[in-house]
């Protein structure tokens, strides 16, 4: 396994870390809990040493997981455990909204560390930025927690460069977690660039586009109402058959180094220039195990930059992630 350093934090961080919104099963048609903990399972085994999760991930399930898989492998001390603040829902799990006050962030730390048996978190992360409260109440509470070493170190996710330096304003940040893939690359603009100059290191998600980029669609895939995928316009035809063409075009890259269109769509992330770890989703024991193949080589600059002009060409006006914003 590859590992690079988070920021100026000094954790040492496999490239590959695991994602765990699938296993909450919450947006993605549910989750059996007996192959999510082995798959957690797998992944230490192969070398992954970042867990990345949410309370929204299943409104709780997903970190209870993961606690469950740390506490029973004894390797909590090991692991880089990530978790994030700042979204709440109503008692019938139908609505989310975002929610950064010192009064919520102070009641959900107690709830994500006995979901996730611990009494710290290596990196605390403000899911969605809330407007509606102000950073510094959000990042003068984080900074408390930091000095109570509650949290190690902390990070925001989903935030817009003017965003994150008003946080930087009152206070460290060591990471961003934005999404980023070869079909959603707004943020190599401005946010990568900064965060590269800036030492602040970076845990991209949705590195395979909802599994997009892994190669397994035909284009006649359809997708039931409880699954994200349903309300994500790469998925709906027509568009999404510009999308299945622009994978069958990336193909080729992947059989020259002996690899499949998902680890080639992986290793192009890691390779762009301001990206430290790229998150990846899995519930089985086959996707974590073909995710950590991504790691530990490298591609061409000429065929990074053939693979994006492949995409340019293709899809003339792609769709972002803005989609997946709650209110």
């Amino acid at each position: 396994m590859e590992y690079r350093t988070i920021g100026e934090t000094g954790l040492r961080a496999s490239v590959i870390g695991l994602g765990t919104w699938v296993m909450g099963g919450w947006l993605w048609g549910g989750a059996s809990e007996t192959e999510s903990l082995a798959t957690i399972r797998e992944a230490l085994d192969l070398g992954i040493n970042l867990i990345d999760t949410a309370p929204i991930y299943g409104h709780g399930l997903a970190e209870e997981l993961v606690g469950k898989a740390l506490r029973d492998s004894g390797l909590r001390d090991r692991v880089i455990l990530a978790t994030k603040v700042g979204l709440e829902w109503d008692p019938g799990k139908t609505r989310v909204w975002r929610q950064s006050s010192r009064a919520s962030i102070l009641k959900e730390i107690q709830a994500s560390l006995h979901r996730l048996d611990t009494d710290y978190i290596d990196l605390y992360q403000v899911h969605w930025p809330d407007t509606n409260v102000s950073f510094q109440e959000t990042m003068e509470t984080l900074l408390e927690l930091q000095q109570q070493k509650i949290i190690r170190f902390l990070g925001v996710s989903n935030f817009s460069l003017s965003q994150l330096q008003q946080c930087l304003a009152v206070g460290s940040v060591q990471s961003h977690q934005p999404p980023f893939n070869l079909f959603e690359r707004n943020v190599e603009q401005d946010l990568l660039p900064f965060c590269l100059t800036h030492h602040i290191g970076t845990l991209v998600y949705g590195s395979l586009c909802r599994g997009l980029l892994s190669g397994k669609y035909q284009g006649h895939e359809s997708f039931p109402e409880d699954d994200i995928r349903a309300i994500d316009p790469k998925f709906i035809q027509p568009r999404f058959g510009d999308y299945i063409k622009c994978v069958a075009r990336l193909r080729p890259f992947a059989e020259a180094y002996g690899k499949t269109v998902g680890q080639l769509a992986l290793r192009w992330c890691l390779d762009q220039p301001g990206v430290t770890i790229a998150l990846c989703g899995a519930r089985s024991l086959r996707q974590v195990q073909e995710n950590v193949g991504a790691a530990d080589w490298v591609l061409s600059t000429h065929d990074c930059e053939c693979m994006q002009h492949i995409v340019d060409e293709t899809i003339p006006s792609p769709i972002g992630p803005e989609f997946m914003g709650p209110a």
